[in-house]
């Protein structure tokens, strides 16, 4: 039997964007099941004007707190009244940076949002966003061989969001939809840079993405095939030997997240070098 499952507060703060404090927390609260995180999310922390308003509101709906804030000042005074509210609060970035300092042998330069750099890495995400965008669901395919990676698959096998994913790391990622008994284009067969990755899943799966996605179609389209997993099956079996036929490796995303996916592909690309 299922237990009901429970809400609790969890505040997060930053004085930067909150994207690591973000994934730890939601890292930590997926491992249980049955009771939800309420987030709170106050990024751009600085000031202590700025903070009294947080503590102002996690006094009113008590939980949880984690942070990551360089100024210790701010990170001393969060310890305190958390302490007086009889609150857990954990500094998440404070243990790694022991560590470090402990290895490294000098202290940290505590610089706020320093992973938020206009350098070379930010602007190569940036170049491989704006190409991943531009080659999106087979366009341009002529350009094929200038792409990092490219994923093949029937349509609703998640190929744009992975793409994105995989982009948003700086690997320029382009998609190609297998249509049944439509060739692929020649440039992407020929191809010798790119890895070509296939994504396929069950047809239980595809049907069920499609199904949704008709939910929201305008009315008077015939979507029949489009969800029939006879025909599915059909479209999955294609792309099997499709791949098969030209060597391309395949991930079955059917029980995979975004997350999951990107990172098979990323590993499929270490072996491949």
């Amino acid at each position: 039997m299922n237990k009901p499952q429970s809400f609790f507060h969890l505040h997060l703060i930053s004085d930067a964007t909150g994207e690591t404090l973000i994934a730890a927390g939601r890292a930590a609260s997926a491992q249980y099941k049955d009771a939800r995180a309420i987030e709170h999310i106050y990024p751009l922390i600085r000031t202590d004007k700025q903070l009294a308003n947080v503590l102002e509101d996690i006094e009113l709906e008590p939980g949880i707190v984690l942070y990551t804030l360089v100024d210790q000042n701010l990170a001393r005074t969060i310890d305190e009244r958390c302490a007086a509210m009889g609150l857990p609060c954990v500094s998440v970035l404070e243990p790694v940076l022991a560590v470090f300092q402990s290895y490294l042998g000098t202290p940290a330069g505590r610089r706020v949002g320093a992973q938020h750099v206009l350098d070379a890495e930010y602007f190569r995400r940036i170049d491989a966003l704006n190409f991943t965008m531009e080659h999106d669901d087979g366009q341009l395919p002529e350009d094929i061989e200038e792409a990092e990676i490219v994923l093949v698959g029937i349509s609703r096998t998640s190929k744009t969001p992975t793409s994105i994913y995989l982009a948003n790391r700086g690997i320029k990622t382009a998609n190609i939809p297998i249509v049944l008994g439509v060739p692929m284009p020649g440039s992407l067969t020929n191809a010798k840079r790119p890895l070509i990755v296939g994504l396929i899943a069950t047809a239980e799966r595809v049907a069920q993405v499609r199904q949704n996605r008709v939910l929201g179609a305008a009315a008077g389209i015939d979507t029949q095939s489009y969800v029939d997993k006879a025909t599915i099956s059909e479209e999955l079996s294609y792309a099997r030997q499709l791949c098969t036929r030209n060597g391309w490796p395949m991930i079955d995303v059917t029980r995979r997240s975004i997350e999951e996916t990107a990172a098979a592909i990323v590993a499929l690309r270490g072996k491949a070098r």
